[in-house]
């Protein structure tokens, strides 16, 4: 399992670890310390830290295998992403058949285009996510 994956899962499922399970991810992804850092601030062997960042990969791994949220949100991203193309070539296409409506699809591409970041983290905030 890369890297990306095994964050992506850690992100989704790493309270499931143990706590010592989570600080040495925690070690290994957020403070970007390799396996020998984590061992030497652990006060354990290299091969320990290895062992278990795999074990927890396999866990992550078996979590995602039972409960496929890792699936279900790569679905989504991945609907969001071909609505949204489809949509961006319909409104050119609408724009290139009816020119009066310029003010409109400049608007609808304008709402397509939109970082939507701020409201995203505000709803989250509010659902306490």
């Amino acid at each position: 399992m890369e890297k990306i994956q095994f964050m992506r899962l850690w992100d989704l499922y790493g309270k499931l670890l143990t706590p010592t399970q989570q600080e040495i991810t925690d070690m290994y992804f957020n403070l970007d310390l390799t396996v020998s850092e984590i061992a030497e601030q652990k006060g354990i062997s290299r091969q320990g830290v290895s062992e278990c960042l795999a074990l927890c990969k396999k866990q992550l791994a078996e979590y995602d295998d039972k409960l496929k949220h890792d699936r279900l949100l790569a679905e989504g991203d991945l609907f969001t992403s071909f609505m949204m193309t489809d949509v961006g070539r319909w409104a050119e296409k609408f724009l290139s058949l009816h020119p009066e409506y310029a003010a409109d699809i400049a608007e609808l591409t304008a709402i397509l285009d939109k970082d939507y970041s701020e409201e995203i983290a505000a709803g989250l905030d509010k659902l306490g996510k």
